[in-house]
């Protein structure tokens, strides 16, 4: 069973027995950062659902840092029955990170970029564009071993509104959180399984067509009370009453 007192760190590929060898940046943060040390344990994951608590045998510091360790026991944590899906929209400066780190860290699955009407952040296609989707992946995969996570959620390519309202075809459910609409999320009949697509707009909101063309693929609006919250913390504060409201915490 997983102990959440021990850091986690990220390989391509978790033993179930004998020895590993972690290498890479995430060796360097190993013995640099936490100075782990001959004798103590970490978590060694994938980032898909596979773990391994580990004794560290050694330790070969510097920039070319090596831990070998040694397997004591591994497991897989198989991802929710309900998936959420996260469409957040580009926020300003370092918003759209933090939305990314609260989200995962209150357990998103996946994470869709939108490029809503009325986001200040453009995300153009080339270097700056890739960058910026190079930020929220690892902001992705820092909060889920901050979070002691099995599964590292995956941040797509950035989509347009036309293209997220075909990712409903696919989905049990799409939400559009909005604060001036009737129906409140604990009206849904909310799915057991599948994925539902959380919709999460911009600082300046979502535009009427954009929520015309949302609703028209299925999508249901709905606000989570009586307060406005902004685009960093929406979804973080959904994802705790999905998991509340559904079999997504049990």
């Amino acid at each position: 069973m997983p102990d959440t007192t021990l850091p986690v760190f990220l390989a391509d590929a978790v033993p179930a027995s004998g020895r590993a060898v972690l290498d890479g940046e995430e060796a360097r943060h190993a013995a640099t950062v936490r100075r782990l040390r001959a004798g103590e344990r970490l978590v060694l994951s994938d980032g898909a659902g596979t773990m391994a608590r580990c004794v560290v045998e050694a330790v070969q510091p510097g920039r070319d840092a090596v831990l070998t360790l040694s397997v004591e026991e591994s497991w897989t944590e198989e991802p929710p029955a309900l998936r959420v899906v996260l469409a957040q929209a580009l926020a300003k400066g370092d918003r759209g990170e933090l939305a990314v780190e609260l989200a995962t860290e209150a357990g998103v699955d996946a994470i869709v970029p939108w490029r809503a009407a009325r986001s200040v952040a453009k995300w153009d296609d080339g270097g700056r564009g890739d960058k910026a989707l190079a930020r929220w992946r690892a902001t992705a995969r820092a909060a889920a071993k901050q979070a002691r996570r099995a599964h590292v959620p995956d941040v797509t390519e950035p989509v347009g509104t036309r293209e997220l309202a075909g990712l409903m075809a696919t989905t049990s459910l799409a939400i559009v959180l909005e604060s001036d609409v009737p129906d409140r999320l604990t009206d849904l009949d909310l799915p057991d399984t599948g994925d539902l697509l959380l919709v999460v707009g911009p600082e300046g909101g979502i535009t009427d067509d954009e929520l015309r063309t949302l609703r028209e693929a299925g999508a249901r609006a709905v606000r989570l009370g009586t307060t406005v919250l902004r685009t960093s913390t929406a979804a973080a504060v959904a994802l705790g009453a999905l998991g509340a409201l559904t079999t997504r915490w049990r």
